[in-house]
């Protein structure tokens, strides 16, 4: 949550106590509440609408104000009693990296672990010890960095300015980490929670052939092309599957950023033209399947079938390796209001309708599920999928909040257009 000025920028920063800066991956349910209670009873200025900034206020509140029961503790346990004060206060999902000045580096997630984050060391010729932390592995082989885990659910780390590493877990909650990270948003080369997202979704593709044999035994598309490209690994393995051929059929400008995260349809729909471009040879006069990684608005994913089309396919099927999305997102992901989700107001066959395809077909939600927990030395109680399944995690969804919260992206979205 947050606005797109240069002020929402993390990290942010206070100056007292010590000067500590903070940067998270996530998105606060009670920020509303929170940043009022921050300014008026802990006596704080706000100076963005960037939720970290909450957080920072409340553990450095927290820092200069320990109370009688923490007299005597060490540093590191003064920054525990930092951290609990957040869980405690904080409601929704965090993954937060913060330096202490003159002292240190603290890390730690929200108890349920639901934004990922991941730990890396590198070893130096002099005998010491370098740490990275990130919301994933990809860039640690090209930084000399060994992966060396998770930070867990309710982990707080504490890192010395001599290297001097801390770890205490001080929570332990149902463990349900963000299924769209392993749907959409990680790159498949890295590792997240213990699970391979490159076989992730190659289960999802090879379940999804299994779950399109049984409804459509006797339609056989002649190629498979994905929607690129975090949809690719998804359609080669569906294609694997039926034994049908795997063709990139559309060509992805590399230069175009993603076009789920962009602010408007219109915007949207002009940056999928300029990002793909169909193959005239692949595609004129065959039935042409599609795979996706998900339909969240149905703006996109319609007009790459008009593209398709334009381009001569006979026919067009469109499989969604994700289940229908009919529920907003309030745990980090830019997954919209309810009135911008197509599943949140159509029918299969009304979306099936607007897009123009001959089949639509989406992932069972139980498939998707087996899909990223089958494999892997994970401790996954279950992935997060509250935009699925309307199932929230935290337990702090009711109709006031997300009105409450639908109104503030509504404002945010309006200051862009």
């Amino acid at each position: 949550m947050g606005g797109f000025s240069i002020e929402e920028a993390q990290p942010v920063l206070t100056h007292v106590p010590y000067g500590i800066a903070m940067a998270h991956n996530g998105n606060l349910v009670n920020y509303t509440e929170l940043a009022k209670e921050v300014m008026e009873k802990d006596r704080r200025h706000i100076n963005s609408s960037v939720d970290i900034e909450v957080i920072l206020h409340i553990f450095a509140h927290a820092l200069d104000h320990p109370g009688s029961n923490t007299d005597g503790l060490s540093f590191f346990d003064q920054v525990c009693h930092a951290v609990d004060m957040v869980y405690d206060r904080v409601e929704g999902a965090y993954s937060v990296i913060g330096t202490i000045m003159k002292k240190g580096m603290f890390v730690f997630r929200d108890p349920h672990g639901i934004r990922p984050l991941v730990k890396g060391i590198r070893k130096n010729d002099d005998g010491t010890t370098d740490h990275i932390f990130a919301s994933e592995t990809t860039m640690f082989y090209s930084l000399g960095f060994e992966p060396a885990g998770n930070v867990q659910p309710g982990e707080i780390i504490w890192i010395e300015e001599d290297g001097t590493t801390h770890s205490r877990k001080s929570l332990d909650k149902q463990f349900t980490p963000c299924v769209f990270e392993y749907v959409y948003f990680s790159r498949p080369d890295c590792i997240q929670n213990d699970v391979s997202v490159y076989r992730a979704r190659l289960r999802m593709g090879q379940n999804l052939a299994i779950r399109w044999r049984k409804h459509y035994p006797d339609i056989v598309p002649d190629i498979v092309i994905p929607a690129p490209s975090t949809a690719n690994t998804a359609a080669l393995s569906f294609a694997n599957e039926l034994g049908v051929r795997y063709s990139e059929g559309l060509y992805k400008n590399p230069f175009i950023g993603r076009t789920f995260i962009m602010p408007g349809n219109e915007e949207r729909r002009r940056s999928v033209r300029y990002k793909l471009v169909p193959q005239e040879f692949e595609i004129r006069d065959k039935n042409v399947l599609i795979v996706d990684d998900s339909i969240v608005r149905g703006n996109t994913s319609r007009e790459i079938v008009r593209m398709v089309r334009e381009f001569g396919a006979k026919k067009v099927f469109f499989i969604s390796a994700c289940p229908p999305v009919r529920h907003p997102c309030y745990y980090g992901v830019d997954i919209p209001t309810r009135d911008e989700l197509t599943a949140a107001n159509k029918s299969v066959e009304e979306i099936k309708e607007f897009m123009g395809v001959d089949i639509l077909m989406y992932q069972d939600i139980e498939d998707l599920k087996e899909a990223v927990t089958r494999k892997g030395d994970h401790n996954i109680d279950r992935p997060c999928m509250a935009c699925l399944d309307g199932w929230y995690v935290t337990g702090d969804i009711d109709e006031k909040t997300m009105e409450n919260i639908e109104t503030q992206r509504t404002n945010e979205r309006a200051q862009l257009l």
